[in-house]
């Protein structure tokens, strides 16, 4: 499971959030919050990396390539419309062990991000979510379905809860990533723990 940041939707400290779900189990954490400024995004994202480095956890970094070197994050994730020169730039930057996703929202964007070199990608909205309402129309499970068989694996984002986890899982999807429903929840460890049990995890 990917757990995806959004201060703005947590009613704690975001550091406090992160915490939370690590302790319910989540080890993968993209942390966005893109409207930091660059002193305080950078510490936040130590602080993210002082709770996962002791589990084994990973954080990426998300669209700033240069915040991931600096800090030793384990990779950065770059957003819709990402170029393969993108994807070739984060590779020079952060080298051949880094992690690079891409958020897709189509599988065909998912199949380029494949071949570009991307580790991993989001696709998303499977279905409506209220964090994004004007994102666009929900893509469904026959999105994933058309992801199987790409070389990469696809995190299933937008709308999802315990209930269409295994759905998620069941139409191919590697995983899942969440940001609203576990932003916005009363208490994120039991949260976390919830999703990763619909998970088989």
């Amino acid at each position: 499971m990917l757990v995806v940041t959004d201060r703005h939707g947590t009613a704690r400290p975001l550091a406090g959030t992160v915490r939370a779900a690590v302790a319910g189990g989540a080890r993968f954490v993209w942390l966005r919050d893109r409207d930091l400024d660059p002193a305080s995004r950078r510490a936040l994202a130590r602080d993210c990396l002082a709770i996962l480095s002791p589990l084994g956890g990973r954080l990426v970094i998300g669209a700033d390539r240069d915040l991931a070197a600096a800090t030793g994050a384990q990779g950065v994730h770059l957003g819709g419309g990402t170029s393969p020169r993108d994807i070739a730039d984060a590779r020079a930057t952060l080298g051949p062990d880094a992690l690079i996703g891409v958020s897709a929202h189509a599988p065909a964007e998912v199949a380029a991000a494949a071949e570009a070199g991307a580790d991993y990608a989001t696709l998303s909205p499977i279905f409506f979510t209220a964090s994004k309402p004007g994102y666009g129309p929900a893509l469904g499970l026959a999105a994933l379905e058309a992801c199987r068989g790409l070389p990469i694996p696809v995190f299933a984002l937008g709308g999802i809860d315990e209930a269409q986890a295994s759905d998620c899982l069941g139409a191919g999807a590697a995983g899942i990533a969440v940001m609203g429903g576990l932003m916005r929840a009363p208490d994120p460890e039991q949260r976390t723990r919830r999703l990763l049990h619909a998970l088989g995890a």
